[in-house]
């Protein structure tokens, strides 16, 4: 008699790595080139559904950008423990398309500069996100709100939406 079990297919891993005392960076890799994934951050419509993760009980409210160096991006969330909306802000620095985009977050004194890094290797993307902070308090607290937290999440709701956009 046989055990017939069946294998679910391994889900992605989404590394975070404290690589200095200013700089946090996560890793995943897609399977799907990597004009669609940088099209997935860099269209609105795109990133209003899979950018917040769902678990957060945050909603995207609207997504605002000027995909250019230089021009300027606003995100707005609600979130239902706040009666305002929140919105987070900044300006790209470079964009380089479907390769590197880099931006300010500016909603906060001690916000990041993002560097998002796209490699492609045979149809699949391996995707490198590092945020590097002002200082070493400004990390410990980004870390310590639980504002880093949520990627893992956030790239297993684009993991849902890339198959679409391959179609």
């Amino acid at each position: 008699m046989t055990d017939a079990t069946t294998t679910e297919p391994a889900r992605p891993v989404t590394t975070t790595e404290r690589r200095s005392e200013r700089e946090l960076v996560f890793t995943r890799s897609f399977d799907a080139p990597a004009r669609l994934v940088f099209k997935a951050w860099t269209t609105p419509e795109l990133l209003l559904r899979w950018w917040t993760p769902k678990s957060f009980g945050i909603t995207f409210i609207s997504c605002d950008l000027d995909l250019r160096p230089g021009g300027t991006y606003r995100f707005v969330f609600g979130h239902p423990a706040s009666e305002q909306p929140m919105a987070f802000v900044g300006r790209y620095l470079e964009v380089d398309p479907p390769h590197r985009l880099v931006w300010t977050n500016e909603e906060a004194e001690n916000g990041a500069i993002s560097t998002l890094t796209l490699t492609e290797v045979d149809g699949r993307t391996h995707l490198v996100l590092t945020d590097l902070y002002p200082s070493r308090d400004a990390l410990d607290a980004a870390i310590a709100s639980g504002s880093t937290a949520g990627f893992d999440e956030q790239f297993l709701q684009l993991d849902g939406l890339l198959p679409e956009l391959a179609a």
